[in-house]
């Protein structure tokens, strides 16, 4: 299935059913290599306040019209098929930027209602979430991921294209308050921000907040990536390792990407998602609906299944399950990053949702 524009997808018409050959009679996301999917990842805009350059052209994506995104009233069925037919016990809304959507608090409210008790989350960059954060903790939202890559507000600026630095520590204190804690940070590991590392750590400690660093993965919309820029975990590990003492505790959560580290003796850790150089395919448990309704298995996976034609057109909610299925049982066994050849994918990461 294609794509175009550095990930705005075609048209919605429907194709072949995704085939199920050889697929165990089990109602779970499960894919050919016995992996089974219970993290949801749901996109709901392909707007940012942001422009980090591992991830948004300085223009921003090209807007998707309004129409061609899910509704509140389409995520929620989405949220409810796949929590109470296909096994998923964990649903995180993403962008672009989620806070963009002026609707977010309705969309909560209403997956909230479609899977009580489920754990429902956000990734976003916190800017504007200290004025949203009582509307949308009412509504049902139970924790919070903050995209946070530097302290220093000039290496900031560069990096994001914006002065937003503020805006985001405050959203940051909003949360804190609000009681979504442990709030988690993702910091992605850039070579011109690797100094300044330790500090994000000793912030992140000092805050209450639990960091955790990627490597950067060529998802970036400019595809200026290069594995020889790019910086890995173990040198990450050296930088902070001349500031605090290090010990590895492994991954504490067997299907979360992290591997962590008690810092200074603990109890803070500081978790690594190295997902270059220690690739954790195999046990990825994630599947991905797109802002515009289309099933993506694997972040580097161009073939998207459409599931707002479904929606749209009359299915019932078997019938969207059943292509959930055939989508996900078709995953790729990896990303493929090492391999002769590799191509990125057509969508940057904006465009795919966390």
């Amino acid at each position: 299935m294609t794509v175009v524009n550095l990930g705005t997808p075609r048209s919605a018409a429907l194709r072949t059913e995704p085939s199920t050959e050889g697929r165990p009679d089990t109602r779970d996301l499960v894919d050919r290599y016995g992996r089974v999917a219970r993290d949801l990842r749901v996109s709901v805009t392909e707007k940012c306040s942001l422009r980090c350059t591992y991830c948004m052209p300085e223009d921003g994506l090209p807007s998707i019209p309004r129409d061609d995104l899910l509704s509140a009233v389409e995520i929620s069925r989405l949220v409810r098929i796949a929590t109470r037919d296909l096994g998923i016990t964990e649903v995180r809304l993403t962008g672009g930027e989620p806070l963009m959507r002026a609707d977010l608090a309705e969309i909560i409210g209403l997956s909230a209602e479609a899977a009580p008790g489920v754990d429902l989350s956000i990734t976003t960059n916190g800017i504007g979430l200290d004025h949203r954060i009582r509307s949308l903790v009412d509504a049902g939202l139970t924790r919070v991921n903050v995209s946070l890559d530097t302290v220093d507000r000039e290496h900031f600026a560069r990096l994001t294209r914006r002065d937003r630095l503020p805006a985001v520590l405050a959203g940051i204190r909003a949360a804190h308050d609000a009681g979504l804690t442990p709030l988690k940070l993702n910091a992605v590991l850039m070579r011109d921000t690797l100094a300044g590392a330790p500090d994000l750590l000793a912030w992140a400690i000092e805050n209450g907040c639990r960091l955790r660093f990627i490597e950067q993965m060529p998802l970036d919309a400019d595809h200026t990536w290069m594995r020889d820029n790019m910086v890995p975990a173990a040198e990450l590990l050296d930088v902070l390792g001349a500031r605090f003492t290090l010990t590895e505790a492994g991954r504490v959560d067997p299907s979360a990407p992290a591997e962590e580290w008690l810092v200074d003796g603990g109890p803070a850790t500081v978790g690594i998602i190295a997902s270059v150089t220690r690739s954790f395919c195999s046990a990825c448990d994630r599947t991905r609906i797109t802002a515009e309704g289309t099933v993506r298995s694997c972040l580097f996976g161009d073939d998207e299944t459409d599931l707002r034609a479904l929606l749209r057109g009359g299915a019932d909610d078997a019938e969207i399950a059943r292509w959930w299925r055939g989508a996900m049982w078709g995953k790729q066994a990896g990303h493929g990053i090492g391999a002769d050849g590799f191509v990125p994918p057509v969508r940057s990461m904006g465009a795919i949702g966390g």
